[in-house]
């Protein structure tokens, strides 16, 4: 969602950012997609697994003076018919004269580049504020817009076309972007973006408007070469739409038929090799990931241990088709499994049967150090090393990823 620009000096250096962007276009896309990700919203309620909701109104209107308070009512949030629908109301709560829902995939499912599109229904009305957006998952330790924000639709009041923007920071905030062609918003239209490390580009029914380069970290753009996790609202009032009047109507909806985020998985990352064996080192640590005891039943237990070359140490990583992996011991055959397919903080990693399920797949990412992080698809959550340990026997669990030590893996090949 915009931010205002509120110095002279920020004005500039949006102008700048701007002009290099534009003058220098990033090579097109020629990625391979394979679907990794979707909400189809065909249940019966909105599934939790994805999506949380943000409760109450925010610091200043969530930094835009906006007038609704975002609840997780079914009145503002629900399934219908195949589709999301968000709604917002005029009605007096918490303190607001208007309602309406925001949902995020934080702590559930980030991705990092690909094709992500939604297929959406929007609310024309002064005052309205829909969006479709993007923001760093290390939100809660670097704050925007260190965080790095990607607009892939925002709609204001009855304008005939949205918008495509990026936020980030280069010692100070700065944005890139602007409108789309033009075409009726109350239709259902897909609203994507490609992201590739060389270029963000937006599309409305595959049609192109806007490019915005982020090669090689250009006008400080590091924030668009890391996860990041999906956002959609529906805000009321605010700077950028201003507040309703009278012709606005109440209710409005916002329908959202899906979600999807596609990848090119053609081209592991870094220099993994599929039927590899490696050993994975916490930097911090120095250890290695190990099965306890170089146990071979099912739930044995993962943890960290002094690097020492055994099997127990020793993973063999395998592509799937999807283009995550599969993580094999060695010593026991078994593989590297999310307990119980859980989802939460603290979950337990251990070895069990390769069996193909969530519970064993693993999105593998570099990091800008060179490190590796093992995101767990189903729950979204990275291999962790419990509290940031450094002793032999410490747990290995999933946690929020926060690209901290903890979450960062040397992959060395042995063989």
């Amino acid at each position: 969602m915009i931010r205002l620009i509120k110095s002279k000096q920020t004005y500039f250096i949006l102008l700048f950012a701007a002009l290099v962007v534009a003058l220098f276009p990033a090579p097109k896309a020629n990625a391979a997609y394979t679907l990794v990700w979707s909400d189809e919203f065909d249940g019966p309620t909105i599934n939790t697994n994805n999506w949380a909701f943000e409760i109450g109104t925010g610091s200043g209107g969530w930094g835009n003076n906006e007038l609704q308070y975002y609840t997780n009512r079914s009145d503002n949030a629900r399934i219908e018919n195949g589709n999301l629908v968000i709604e917002a109301k005029r009605e007096s709560y918490g303190g607001m004269n208007y309602t309406s829902a925001r949902l995020k995939t934080q702590g559930k499912k980030s991705f990092k580049y690909g094709r992500i599109e939604a297929r959406i229904k929007l609310p024309n009305g002064q005052g309205l504020w829909p969006a479709f957006w993007t923001l760093g998952a290390d939100i809660a330790t670097v704050n925007w817009p260190r965080s790095g924000e990607i607009d892939i639709m925002e709609h204001v009041n009855n304008e005939n076309n949205t918008y495509g923007f990026i936020h980030w920071d280069a010692n100070g905030h700065v944005s890139y972007g602007g409108p789309s062609q033009s075409f009726d918003v109350t239709q259902y239209h897909v609203y994507s973006i490609e992201w590739t490390p060389s270029a963000i580009k937006w599309f409305v029914d595959g049609v192109q408007f806007r490019e915005a380069n982020i090669a090689n970290n250009i006008n400080s753009t590091e924030e668009f070469h890391k996860e990041h996790f999906l956002l959609l609202n529906m805000a009321v009032g605010g700077n950028w739409p201003g507040s309703p009047n009278a012709s606005t109507p109440f209710p409005s909806k916002m329908y959202v038929d899906y979600v999807r985020v596609y990848q090119d998985v053609a081209n592991p990352p870094g220099d993994i090799v599929s039927g590899g064996t490696y050993k994975l080192i916490n930097p911090k640590s120095g250890k290695a990931l190990d099965v306890s005891g170089a146990g071979t039943a099912n739930g044995t237990n993962v943890q960290i241990w002094t690097d020492n070359g055994t099997g127990a140490q020793k993973w063999t990583i395998y592509r799937n088709a999807n283009g995550t992996y599969k993580l094999i011991n060695v010593n026991s055959t078994l593989a590297l499994d999310v307990e119980g397919i859980g989802t939460a903080n603290g979950t337990n990693v251990q070895v069990w049967t390769d069996s193909g399920n969530a519970a064993q797949t693993w999105n593998i990412t570099r990091n800008a150090d060179g490190t590796y992080k093992l995101i767990n698809p189903n729950s979204g959550k990275a291999l962790d090393v419990a509290s940031a340990g450094t002793d032999n026997g410490t747990n290995v669990q999933i946690w929020t990823d926060n690209g901290t030590d903890a979450q960062k893996w040397n992959l060395i090949r042995v063989q």
